[in-house]
């Protein structure tokens, strides 16, 4: 582990290697799992608030599930997570013509009907953030759906923390990734014996 500020950051993501493949897996941690992404309290009025301009974009299924249940709900866990449809996928996605799962918001996005682009626990997977009173833990989460992205980050020798730059840096600020980078250089150096 390592400290930047009130992170406390593991050092998996400086160390294992990671590129998302969604030609391989299709983006099924957008469909696995028990619950919904996880969302910032500050993401929610948000979804609240962009729900009509990103509705044209959801499969209808996705549609009936945030009416029923909401923009977002929490998990038994008590957490903030988006609404699931029948208990599988995020309420969110949409699929592209090759079966490949994506984000509805995002398509939104990218067509100028919102400038919100998704939730952050979405772009920065597989990397989860969780927040306590003393810190913030940054934290590398191995799903075995992900083994095809590992597979990619070790071909191309990229880090979680180098595939995810740009979310890394909208969460923390450059700041903090560049004491990222440079932990890195010494966490690389650094042999256990």
């Amino acid at each position: 582990m390592i400290q930047i500020d009130d992170t406390i950051i593991s050092t998996d993501i400086l160390r294992k290697e990671f590129v998302c493949n969604i030609q391989k897996c299709k983006g099924i941690c957008c469909v696995e799992g028990d619950s919904g992404a996880p969302l910032d309290e500050e993401e929610l009025p948000i979804l609240e608030d962009i729900f009509s301009d990103i509705k044209p974009f959801l499969r209808p299924e996705g549609i009936k599930a945030i009416e029923e249940q909401g923009t977002y709900v929490k998990d038994d866990d008590g957490d903030w997570v988006t609404p699931l449809v029948d208990g599988a996928e995020c309420a969110y996605v949409i699929f592209d013509e090759k079966g490949i799962t994506k984000c509805g918001i995002e398509k939104a996005y990218e067509e100028g009907a919102t400038d919100f682009q998704k939730p952050i626990s979405c772009h920065l997977y597989p990397v989860r953030v969780d927040k306590y009173k003393a810190f913030t833990a940054v934290n590398y989460h191995k799903w075995d759906i992900c083994s095809d992205a590992c597979t990619l980050g070790q071909e191309l020798n990229v880090t979680v923390a180098e595939f995810l730059k740009e979310p890394l840096i909208k969460k923390f600020g450059q700041e903090w990734y560049d004491q990222l980078m440079i932990a890195k250089d010494e966490v690389k150096n650094f042999k256990l014996f």
